[in-house]
C-alpha cells in the first residue's frame, strides 16, 4: 500500500477530535492544519475552495476530499484499517450495526442535543438565549444516553464488542455533555473512562488542542 498523504483540517472540537482519534488509533501520518470554526479561518477563499460548506472537520487523502466527521472516519477505517488498530466491518450485518449506532450518536445525540445546548448556551449572542429549549434538551439527551447505558452494562464496546468508530463518537459526546453540566450514570463513567485511557486518545487530544 503506498504512503498516504492525509491533511486534516480542524481542531479544537468535539467533532474535530473524531477523525484525528481515528488517524492516531490507526498509526497514520497526517498534516494536521489546526483551524477552528468561527474564527474567519473556514471562510477564507483557499478554504472554501477545498469546502464550500465552510465547515470542519475535512479530510484531503491524495486526490480525495471529503467532509462530515462520520463519513471521514468511515472512510479511514475501512481504507487502512486492521485486525492490529480498528479493524473494517467484516461483514454486510456488522457495517450495518455500525451505521446504526453512527446515526443514533450522531442524530440524537449530538445534533438534536448537544448543538442545540451549544447554539443557546455557548453561542447565544447569534441565536438567541432559549432556557426551554436548553432544558428540553438536556432531558432528550439522557433519554437516548440510557440507550447505550443499558447496552453497554453487558458489553465492552458498541459493536461485536470491538473497539470501533461508534465507540470514537459515543465517548465525544459524553465528554461535550459533561462540559454542558449532564452528569453521567457510573457505568457510562467507567466506559468513558476507559476509552479516554487509550494512548490513541491522548494523542488525539493533544493534536486537537493545538489551535487552543
Amino acid at each position: 500500500m503506498n504512503e498516504p498523504h492525509i491533511t486534516l483540517w480542524g481542531a479544537g472540537t468535539s467533532r474535530t477530535i473524531r477523525p484525528i482519534w481515528v488517524a492516531e488509533e490507526l498509526g497514520l501520518s497526517y498534516a494536521l492544519k489546526p483551524i477552528g470554526p468561527r474564527t474567519g479561518e473556514t471562510r477564507t477563499e483557499t478554504y472554501t475552495q477545498l469546502n464550500p460548506k465552510q465547515k470542519i472537520p475535512f479530510l484531503e487523502d491524495g486526490g480525495l476530499q471529503l467532509s462530515e466527521s462520520f463519513a471521514i472516519c468511515r472512510y479511514l477505517v475501512n481504507r487502512y484499517g486492521s485486525t492490529a488498530t480498528i479493524a473494517p466491518p467484516a461483514s454486510v450485518e456488522e457495517q450495518a450495526k455500525q451505521d446504526e449506532w453512527l446515526s443514533f450518536i450522531y442524530g440524537e445525540l449530538d445534533e438534536t442535543s448537544l448543538y442545540i445546548l451549544r447554539r443557546h448556551e455557548a453561542l447565544a449572542s447569534i441565536y438567541g438565549e432559549a432556557p426551554t429549549a436548553i432544558a428540553a434538551a438536556k432531558e432528550y439527551f439522557q433519554k437516548q444516553v440510557a440507550v447505550a447505558d443499558k447496552h453497554l452494562r453487558d458489553n465492552q464496546f458498541l459493536v461485536n464488542n470491538k473497539f470501533g468508530v461508534a465507540d470514537i463518537f459515543l465517548t465525544t459526546c459524553l465528554g461535550w455533555a459533561e462540559s454542558c453540566g449532564i452528569g453521567l450514570s457510573d457505568n457510562l463513567k467507567s466506559y468513558q473512562k476507559r476509552m479516554l485511557a487509550r494512548p490513541g486518545y491522548q494523542a488525539a487530544k493533544a493534536q486537537n488542542t493545538q489551535q487552543l
